[in-house]
């Protein structure tokens, strides 16, 4: 074990213990511990974080050596505390690039698309089911994916027809409500699994053929495997990633609200709560312009005009 080894399961356990979202920082630090390991270094030093930060093994316009180094100075602070040979890098040594990326939108035929090919390119019938079942929950809910994978049998009220979505980002809980179709193709999957699957290894609502949780990369090496297949997204400048599905939701909520003509505006906070949200203006991220949102904004835009006149 390196001399940095042991503090660091400290510090993320101090971390975890506050409540914080540690994702990079499980994932991050246990690479830069191996690098100072490999490089023989016992304590954190400028020259060593950006160094590692910057290895060119991400690609161009990455925001990872920016992530990189924050993971160490968040580690490097902690450390100070107990080795005082420890330099913290100064904050925005490595600034980010962060940019807007744009989001591929799925139409309802992408999704009727995608869920076909589940059915018709996995041949073992509980695996099908579960990925034809789990796009179809995540188009007509706008539920995260991690959300999804971490819902567990007892998290549906059948009878009332809600989610109950436990601890997600932020450390939140809510309840999201399900039209009784979504119900109706939740319940087609319960029964199908439970006949395939009757000895699950944990509680899981979906599971994998071995009965576990599913694997958040798994799903999204299946789903990319469905995009291709299906056609879904060829010749887009914009990859079709899962996460495009939780933008999909956003953006058919909004145009829906549109062509009611409804105070959007107003509606907007409940959007935000649905999708689990702190605060709207986190929801018009996900509002991207689609054509439909656009044709449909500039024919109000016309009539208002006309209006004036």
């Amino acid at each position: 074990m390196s001399a940095l080894s042991r503090p660091l399961c400290n510090y993320l356990r101090l971390r975890r213990s506050f409540g914080h979202d540690l994702a990079d920082a499980h994932r991050l630090l246990p690479r830069f511990v191996d690098h100072m390991e490999a490089i023989g270094a016992e304590f954190v030093t400028i020259d060593a974080a950006v160094a590692w930060s910057l290895e060119p093994n991400a690609p161009a316009g990455s925001t990872l050596p920016a992530r990189r180094m924050m993971a160490v100075r968040g580690f490097a602070r902690y450390l100070a505390g107990v080795d005082p040979r420890t330099e913290i890098p100064p904050a925005g040594l490595i600034p980010s690039r962060r940019r807007w990326r744009a989001t591929f939108i799925y139409s309802e035929a992408d999704i009727v698309a995608l869920m076909a090919a589940a059915r018709r390119l996995i041949s073992q019938r509980l695996r099908a089911a579960t990925y034809e079942t789990l796009i179809g929950l995540l188009s007509a809910t706008g539920l995260r994916i991690g959300e999804a994978i971490k819902l567990d049998r007892g998290d549906i009220d059948w009878a009332e027809g809600v989610l109950l979505v436990r601890e997600s980002k932020f450390h939140k809980s809510r309840l999201v409500p399900l039209e009784e179709s979504s119900l109706g193709a939740l319940r087609r999957y319960a029964q199908t699994r439970d006949q395939l699957c009757p000895r699950p290894t944990d509680e899981s609502f979906f599971v994998s053929l071995s009965g576990t949780r599913l694997i958040y990369v798994s799903v999204c090496k299946v789903f990319r495997m469905l995009c291709e297949e299906s056609g879904v997204g060829a010749g887009s400048a914009t990859p079709a990633r899962i996460h495009g599905l939780r933008h999909a939701f956003a953006a058919n909520v909004l145009l829906g609200w549109y062509r009611e003509g409804v105070d959007v505006q107003a509606r907007l906070h409940s959007l935000s709560t649905y999708m689990g949200h702190r605060v709207p203006r986190f929801t018009f991220t996900y509002l991207s312009a689609t054509p439909e949102l656009l044709a449909y904004a500039a024919g109000l835009l016309e009539a208002a005009r006309e209006v004036r006149s």
